[in-house]
């Protein structure tokens, strides 16, 4: 609560999404034909979401039909052998409304960027590894010895006998990592303006007084004080959660007190950062945050004698509560920018914020428990036919085996492409932010999305998908702006949130034993296996 005065009306960040977001809400309600405006994004949002909740649902039956299109088995059936590589490294085509959705909000730069993130890694790296004996992959079937596995996280070799995935993690994770450190040292007045900005009521009062403080205030506060949130709240509430984080760690895990303290502030820290991300360019790096919390937590855990296994437990725990507060900081600053741009009550908004959180622990707990018991691959990395990738967790568990081995398990191919592409993003910055104008640097890559692709593994079909809805997007916007005014945001909304409800109803049908993998058709599958 306390950053709203630094990051909304002391910095203005933009908070892309936010606006959006309360552009959307006061169209609805404000104008000459507000009424007639909102029954339009009203039906577009409830056909939309109608339409992804009934494709999502019926193309369980029918995958290979309805939802991925294996174009190069398809060839491959018909004689052309050589193009089943493209089915091997994850070229798929898939009708996936979210994601086609995200692709419709999100810029034309991150979705290039995704896409061409996936090219360079499963398109150019990962087969010339595969050809010059770098990394190994598995054969499906005997039957048919071009189709191979490479996704598959074996890690009883990783340094001499990688799966190109795991090799791939490494420079994913190493360019998640240089990006943002490399945005942040580009804006380092902007973190010290920030931090200034935060201490500096503190450092008033403490020599000034209030009336002092009062008078000289540098910016105005449009909300009345009775709407304002006191001062006991929010350092009442963040002194009951950290007692209770503190305590949770210790009797449930072991952790140390102190340590738990002291990830706490990496934590707070971090949350600066991630707020920065969000308000400037709408996206929030919170793994990459969690990663560098387990690399400092990792080398603490092994320098006090704890074994490997301990180690992960301990960096895995530390970095989760970073991300935790990064992305629940984030969350609540975007909330404050629509509420600030709405004129709405931001105590309000922190009683709806709690209550949220507090339904989401139960809510949360219970998709997982929903989703385990549907798709039980998900809880197993080695698992290559699962319907989710789940690439953060990859990650993450690579990190934690990494900072906790006695001998770093990265191969050296891996490690020096790693360097060479960290290299390669921080030359960038610095080209981007000391020679090219501001309006100009949409024309860099977006190497937070390139690291994404990498990290993903060869599963193709996400940053296709976006990039197909970005390509519609522009389009739309070029030759029907007012359509696009009215109809645009309510259409992904429908898409992105019919087929996330989709996908539960497609768990309790697999639950109830009526899914599509009992009851649907391979036609269209690879090996004419069900591919649902």
């Amino acid at each position: 609560m306390p950053l709203r005065r630094l990051y909304i009306l002391k910095l203005r960040l933009t908070f892309p999404t936010s606006i959006a977001t309360a552009y959307t809400i006061r169209s609805l309600h404000v104008g000459t034909h507000a009424a007639a405006i909102a029954r339009k994004k009203t039906w577009a949002l409830v056909i939309s979401f109608a339409i992804s909740i009934l494709w999502r649902v019926a193309s369980e039956y029918a995958p290979g039909i309805m939802w991925d299109w294996h174009w190069s088995w398809w060839f491959y059936r018909a004689g052309w052998k050589w193009i089943i590589c493209a089915e091997s490294w994850g070229w798929v085509w898939e009708w996936t409304p979210a994601f086609i959705g995200c692709g419709l909000l999100v810029p034309m730069n991150s979705s290039v960027s995704f896409a061409g993130g996936a090219l360079l890694a499963w398109a150019i790296i990962g087969p010339a590894l595969v050809a010059t004996g770098k990394a190994f992959g598995e054969s499906y079937s005997s039957q048919y010895p071009g189709y191979i596995d490479y996704s598959n996280m074996v890690l009883s070799d990783p340094v001499h006998r990688p799966s190109p995935e795991y090799w791939m993690i490494w420079p994913g994770c190493l360019l998640l990592l240089t990006s943002s450190v490399a945005e942040i040292a580009a804006n380092y007045k902007m973190i010290i303006t920030a931090f200034a900005v935060l201490l500096e009521p503190v450092m008033r009062r403490l020599h000034l007084g209030k009336e002092r403080v009062e008078k000289e205030d540098g910016f105005y506060d449009p909300v009345p004080e009775d709407q304002q949130t006191p001062w006991w709240m929010w350092v009442g509430g963040l002194v009951a959660s950290t007692i209770l984080t503190m305590c949770v760690m210790k009797y449930q895990y072991g952790q140390n007190p102190g340590i738990t303290l002291l990830s706490i502030i990496f934590a707070f820290i971090f949350s600066l950062v991630g707020a920065e991300c969000i308000g400037r360019v709408s996206v929030n790096p919170v793994t990459t945050l969690g990663n560098f919390s387990q690399l400092i937590f990792g080398g603490i855990s092994k320098g006090s004698g704890l074994s490997p296994t301990k180690n992960e437990l301990n960096n895995g725990l530390m970095g989760m509560i970073t991300l935790a507060a990064a992305e629940q900081c984030s969350d609540m600053l975007c909330d404050l920018k629509t509420t600030h741009l709405l004129s709405a009550s931001p105590r309000v908004q922190l009683y709806a914020q709690c209550f949220g959180a507090l339904i989401s622990i139960f809510l949360s707990t219970a998709m997982y428990v929903v989703f385990s018991k549907a798709y039980p691959c998900i809880n197993t990395l080695s698992s290559s036919s699962c319907a989710f990738a789940v690439p953060d967790v990859k990650s993450w568990r690579a990190v934690s085996i990494a900072v906790s081995d006695s001998s770093l398990p990265v191969p050296l191919s891996s490690g020096i492409v790693a360097l060479v592409l960290g290299g390669l993003v921080l030359v960038c910055a610095y080209v981007k932010y000391r020679y090219v104008p501001a309006e100009k640097h949409h024309w860099f890559p977006n190497w937070n999305a390139v690291g994404i692709a990498f990290v993903l593994g060869p599963s193709n079909t996400y940053p296709v998908a976006m990039l197909f809805g970005s390509i519609i997007a522009f389009v739309w916007r070029r030759r029907l702006p007012n359509a696009w005014f009215v109809y645009g945001y309510a259409v992904a909304a429908g898409m992105i949130a019919g087929e996330g409800l989709g996908g539960i109803v497609d768990a309790v049908l697999e639950i109830a034993k009526v899914s599509g993998s009992v009851y649907g058709t391979s036609v269209g599958c690879p090996m004419n296996e069900y591919c649902g």
